[in-house]
């Protein structure tokens, strides 16, 4: 009985080395699609806790001592508005599955009167800046909903532009010379028209 020996054809030059780069091609690829997966697990199915934790390790992404998080996206000039003063913004607030329940282009309104976040990112601004928020819930409506759009215990995120600011004395001083001029909305007549 005799073997039959089959040769074994030499491997030719560089073949190797292309299969470990495909080896390695392949692991890179795998890592990336694992990487990927779990941030978007982060965002979108993480609890708010979760997600602020890897958002606060975001380029950029600051995070104040009360929670509150920030980006700046464009700088603004000047000092910021304190919690008395009435600020011009414009803003679009979102949801963190980035349903979009909110957005003005230009409202006033007053720093001291918004949610405590929204306040706080304010007063952390200069006219002409452009910030992303991220307000906890607890700095925000908590358990509390203030409608349909915005479900308790909401983490809410907000590109916000500082139009402009003006000081309660400012507001103070308009509201008499719209009173000289012929009365406010629901302000007292002119002298002289009631009677």
């Amino acid at each position: 009985m005799s073997v039959t020996t089959v040769p074994i054809h030499p491997i030719k030059k560089g073949l190797l080395t292309k299969i470990w780069l495909g080896v390695l091609l392949i692991a890179g690829a795998a890592l990336l699609l694992a990487y990927t997966g779990t941030q978007n697990v982060v965002t979108n199915g993480a609890s708010n806790d979760q997600f602020l934790a890897a958002n606060a390790d975001e380029d950029g992404v600051v995070t104040t001592e009360s929670g509150l998080q920030y980006k700046v996206i464009k700088p603004g000039e000047g000092p910021s508005p304190t919690a008395t003063d009435t600020a011009l913004v414009k803003y679009e607030g979102r949801l963190r599955d980035d349903t979009i329940f909110d957005a003005n282009e230009q409202t006033p309104m007053p720093v001291g009167g918004v949610v405590p976040g929204f306040s706080e990112a304010l007063q952390l601004m200069q006219k002409g800046g452009e910030y992303r928020i991220w307000i906890p819930s607890e700095l925000a409506y908590g358990e509390a909903s203030p409608g349909e759009q915005i479900p308790p215990n909401s983490l809410l995120i907000f590109d916000v532009t500082l139009l402009d600011y003006i000081s309660a004395a400012q507001m103070e001083e308009l509201r008499q010379q719209m009173q000289a001029q012929g009365g406010m909305p629901g302000g007292p007549p002119p002298p002289g028209l009631g009677q």
